[in-house]
């Protein structure tokens, strides 16, 4: 069975990727229309597009998890497979309204980050695969709850469209990935990862994952607001253009208000740590 990495642009998976070689490292980059978002090098842009034979204007998560995954590919030469999915922007439209996500319907990470991976595995693999999670050894849990998923051959099954049958899709679900968790296997710990990263080549954002990520708490995402202020008035711009009854991202408490809250508290990075970033990115 062929192995692949899934990258997130972490320190975690980037240590799967430094330490377990494997035949495919894949990375899902979330991307933006907005142009206040824009990447700044106009040069890396171009080499984005290139690898995922997509407009590239900007991202939603920190611009540093380009850099990331440009010197993670230097670091442990071999070439990773960038892939991208709709922008952000396209998957809330639902029938010319804003539909938004949540954390009840986090399509968000369906469309963008496993619908362009198993995507590409249809197209280029096409046979199971095995694949490295980034769950570490106090991650139990999580791996428990992932493998609970699979069906009777251990594999993660996806529904998709494979066809027509007369003006209606036709729908399968396939069973494509075997998950294995090797950090857990092997007992492996954030501070074990956090020390093989000290003095090597590639650099890490502060955090990945989207700048406005509902599993954040509100604290967090006031930080955010200030850390990348294009970044979340573009959260921001979403709820007061939605046009469901979700009209926010989190329950009670609209962006708008979170950047407008906390003035009285000095926010630092050492202020939050793994369990406030959300699930999306290891």
């Amino acid at each position: 069975m062929k192995t692949c990495n899934s990258l997130s642009g972490g320190k975690t998976s980037s240590y799967i990727a430094a330490n377990y070689p494997a035949d495919y490292d894949v990375f899902a980059l979330v991307r933006t229309d907005d142009k206040n978002c824009i990447y700044p090098d106009k040069k890396v842009r171009q080499m984005v597009e290139d690898r995922i034979k997509k407009p590239f204007i900007g991202t939603l998560e920190d611009d540093t998890i380009i850099k990331t995954m440009l010197d993670l590919e230097q670091f442990i030469g071999r070439r990773i497979t960038w892939v991208s999915g709709k922008t952000f922007d396209e998957i809330i439209i639902r029938k010319d309204k804003k539909y938004l996500p949540n954390v009840t319907q986090r399509f968000c990470t369906t469309e963008m980050k496993l619908q362009p991976i198993f995507d590409w595995w249809l197209n280029n693999v096409g046979e199971p695969i095995e694949t490295r999670i980034g769950f570490r050894a106090n991650e139990k849990s999580r791996a428990k709850t992932m493998l609970n998923k699979t069906n009777k051959d251990g594999l993660t099954e996806y529904k998709t469209i494979v066809g027509k049958r007369k003006s209606r899709n036709k729908w399968a679900t396939i069973g494509w990935q075997k998950p294995v968790f090797p950090l857990i296997d092997e007992n492996i710990y954030k501070d074990q990862i956090v020390k093989y990263w000290q003095n090597k080549p590639v650099r890490f954002a502060y955090m990945n994952n989207c700048i406005g990520c509902f599993h954040r708490n509100e604290v967090l995402l006031k930080f955010m607001s200030e850390l990348h202020p294009n970044k979340f008035n573009w959260f921001i711009e979403a709820e007061n253009q939605t046009g469901y009854n979700i009209r926010t991202f989190k329950n009670g408490i609209n962006y708008k208000q979170i950047k407008n809250s906390f003035s009285q508290i000095r926010l630092f990075e050492d202020d939050f740590n793994d369990c406030d970033s959300g699930y999306c990115g290891l």
